[in-house]
């Protein structure tokens, strides 16, 4: 503090007046900046700077000095600045990158080891040594950086890393002060930022300063709010301290801490600040004890809201309303240790009383209740409170002890027995709500639920939404159903059955029903599932009617293999057609689907499908006879199958090599409407005759030709030298080997034969007598 006017005057000279922060890196010496600027106490002494490094720009530029706010909107009036970058690139606005490098600028490995940290760079370091007589040394900083980006998601990855490095000169070890109030985590762009859309949630907001325009007094993008490190000392003895900071990765997006002139000194801790904006206010009609003892200490200065109260000379203080309080400690006399506490309060949950209402199977006035379900009317719907535990009697529910470990499954132990709620808001203030738990007396009777059996094994499926619908008439409006197999799942709402559900036990099982009117139990019932013998028919089935019958009947059945005394009914449809029809099989002569639908008298239904398919006869269309090859054409409704001259019949409606001669063609439905049969010729030619009048061969003719076939056939006879022997005409008897009465020689003679369509065929045949 001895040189405090001197500073002031040498910044008044030194900087021109603005809006903006401006910097000093050449008119202090490291310790003055540590000595004369930021140590604010008297009773700190023994201040020894003991190392300084930074970056190297070749001029008279650092990367640390004195700043001033120069009358701009900067929270903190002057002090002391470090930067990974030019102490010049400090100064507002923020219209530039600061994103400075230097030769051989390295990083800190004490500050790596301190965060868990690697590959740092450009590490701007002051060291320092001091002795207090307190138990407790503070100073107030803020952090800046380039890496905040504001809606950009490089704020939830990238921050540059500092720390406040602090140890007896004794040990080894270092301890880190810059970190989030109360916690152990190092201060940081990525640990202190609020929401970025579409990158990561706000961490630990409170405590983020503002995101920086073109306009603010800092080059750079944000900064933190003012944060205080405090760390605790043994009086008189000399401690070491680090102020450090780097670039992490790369030398890229700047960074700077400030640390406010006269901030370092002498503190009394009075615990950390009970504020509403990070959930640990003090709670409505709540106290507080305020404890500023130190061994050294010789009066005791209690304030409130900057006025002194007055007669509060205690070391400590009792706070019962809001209010930012400080405490002056005189040390040995002469020196100052400031403490200061700012306390909120909240005012505590609103709750509501309510009252659970579960159904008991021996109406003995204990059940099993789900204390859960009473949140919603404790809570009054307001998400913003919660039910931690539950309790037997209030004491516990106000100390949070003995809370009933099993809130879903509870077994009350007396009627109407009242149990508690401890509701707690974020502040974690508490209200308790009684629960009454009362026992329904409601019943209600469930008419069985009957399911026809289709196979008749005692076992079928049963639609339980069927069922709710069922019983729904019979319970209050919006009233929940649930099934339930045993009475343990009843109680403990556990394993309900939905949907579909097989029975296990054959022909009837019973089901426990729970009727809930909002979250209270209606009623408990019971409810029977029966299974009941429905009619067996036989498969369905394809049979054949012959149309060539009409209008001839058959009879087609029902099928029923079951069903005697159960006074049963049937109706009859073809193709979905309701016929008269009322017996257990119908005479029919139409084709189509016939329905048989079999229904006893507790109305349980079957059907069966007997598909009627028309047949019949075949109508022979032609026969198409070509050289030794006859080919059948057919209609009709029927399948059919052919045969040649004997009934040895087959698939193909194709004969070949067939000899010349007559034949009889058969054509047989394969669906038993019958067989028809037609007679066809083929023409054939022989290769000789004999005509010695020994009764074989004695005259020459085409087979196959009679009155019915192939009568118009011309056929002409020529000698080998092309001479028209005879022209026959094919009833005639043939021909007799004479011309003009005389015998014509054996000899090989040739025959033309022209059917009526013009088509011709020639061949030759030999004489032999």
């Amino acid at each position: 503090m001895k040189h405090f006017c001197f500073l002031s005057f040498f910044f008044t000279s030194l900087f021109t007046f603005g809006q903006n922060v401006l910097v000093n890196s050449n008119s202090y010496t490291p310790q003055q900046l540590i000595e004369d600027i930021l140590i604010g106490s008297n009773c700190i002494s023994n201040v020894v700077v003991t190392n300084v490094s930074g970056g190297n720009f070749g001029g008279s530029d650092q990367s640390y000095g004195a700043f001033d706010a120069n009358g701009s909107t900067f929270p903190f009036q002057n002090g002391i600045v470090l930067s990974t970058g030019r102490l010049s690139n400090v100064e507002g606005p923020n219209n530039s990158l600061s994103d400075d490098d230097a030769n051989n600028w390295f990083g800190d490995s004490d500050l790596e080891n301190i965060l868990n940290e690697n590959n740092t760079t450009n590490a701007t370091v002051i060291e320092f040594e001091f002795t207090s007589i307190a138990s407790q040394v503070s100073f107030r900083y803020l952090f800046a950086s380039e890496e905040y980006q504001i809606n950009n998601a490089n704020t939830c990855q990238y921050s540059d890393l500092f720390g406040f490095l602090i140890r007896n000169v004794n040990d080894t070890q270092y301890t880190n002060i810059a970190l989030i109030p109360n916690t152990q985590t190092p201060v940081k762009v990525t640990t202190v930022h609020p929401n970025i859309p579409n990158g990561c949630a706000a961490q630990n907001e409170a405590y983020f300063g503002s995101w920086n325009n073109a306009s603010a007094p800092i080059n750079f993008n944000g900064q933190t709010a003012i944060l205080t490190a405090t760390a605790n000392t043994i009086p008189n003895e000399t401690y070491h301290v680090k102020l450090v900071i780097a670039d992490e990765q790369n030398y890229r997006y700047d960074s700077a801490v400030f640390l406010e002139a006269g901030s370092f000194q002498l503190s009394t801790d009075l615990g950390i600040d009970r504020l509403i904006s990070t959930n640990n206010p003090l709670c409505e009609n709540e106290t507080l004890q305020l404890d500023a003892n130190q061994p050294n200490a010789t009066s005791y200065k209690w304030f409130k809201d900057g006025i002194e109260i007055i007669g509060e000379t205690n070391d400590t203080y009792t706070v019962v309303d809001a209010g930012i309080y400080n405490v002056e400690v005189t040390l040995q006399g002469t020196c100052i240790s400031y403490g200061d506490i700012t306390v909120e309060y909240t005012t505590l949950p609103s709750v509501d009383n309510t009252t659970l209402i579960a159904c008991d199977d021996n109406q003995d006035g204990l059940s099993v209740y789900n204390l859960n379900d009473a949140e919603q009317a404790i809570l009054n719907n307001d998400n913003s409170l919660t039910i931690v535990n539950y309790f037997l009697n209030i004491l516990d529910a106000e100390q949070n002890s003995n809370e009933i470990t099993n809130p879903s499954t509870f077994n009350n132990t007396t009627p109407q027995q009242i149990v508690y709620a401890r509701v707690e808001n974020q502040n974690g203030c508490f209200a308790i709500a009684e629960i009454t738990l009362e026992i329904s007396n409601n019943n209600l009777t469930i008419t069985p639920f009957e399911v026809c059996d289709t196979d008749n094994d005692g076992f079928a499926t049963f639609n339980l939404d069927d069922l709710k619908l069922a019983i729904q008439p019979n319970v209050p409006a919006n009233a929940s159903i649930s099934f339930y197999k045993t009475l343990n799942d009843f109680f403990n709402e556990t394993n309900e059955l939905n949907g579909n559900y097989n029975n296990v036990i054959q022909y009837s099982e019973s089901l426990f029903v729970k009727i809930k009117n909002g979250i209270d139990c209606y009623a408990l019932s019971s409810v029977e599932l029966k299974t009941m013998v429905s009619p067996q028919l036989l498969a369905n089935e394809t049979t054949m009617y012959c149309l060539n019958t009409f209008p001839n009947t058959i009879t087609i059945d029902s099928g029923l293999q079951n069903g005697s005394g159960n006074n049963l009914s049937y109706q009859w449809f073809l193709n979905s057609v309701l016929l008269s029809d009322t017996s257990s099989s119908i005479q029919i002569n139409e084709t189509g689907t016939y329905t048989a639908l079999v229904t006893f008298a507790n109305n349980c239904t079957s059907s069966r499908d007997i598909i009627v398919t028309p047949s019949k006869t075949a109508t022979i269309q032609s026969i198409l006879v070509s050289e030794n090859t006859i080919t059948i054409t057919v209609s009709g409704e029927g399948n059919y199958q052919y045969a040649l001259d004997h009934p040895i019949f087959q698939d193909e409606n194709r004969f070949t090599n067939v000899t010349p001669a007559f034949h009889t063609v058969y054509v047989y439905d394969v669906n038993g409407c019958g067989t028809v049969q037609k007679s066809v010729a083929v023409l054939g030619f022989p290769k000789f005759f004999t005509p010695n009048n020994d009764g074989f061969n004695d005259t020459w003719k085409p087979l196959g030709v009679n009155a019915q076939f192939n009568n118009d056939v011309d056929i002409k006879i020529f000698n080998r030298y092309g001479k028209l022997i005879k022209q026959i005409n094919t009833i005639e008897a043939g021909w007799n080997g004479t011309y003009n009465g005389n015998m014509c020689p054996n000899d090989d003679y040739w025959y033309l034969v022209v059917l009526p369509d013009g088509s011709e065929y020639k061949g030759h045949f030999s004489l032999k007598r």
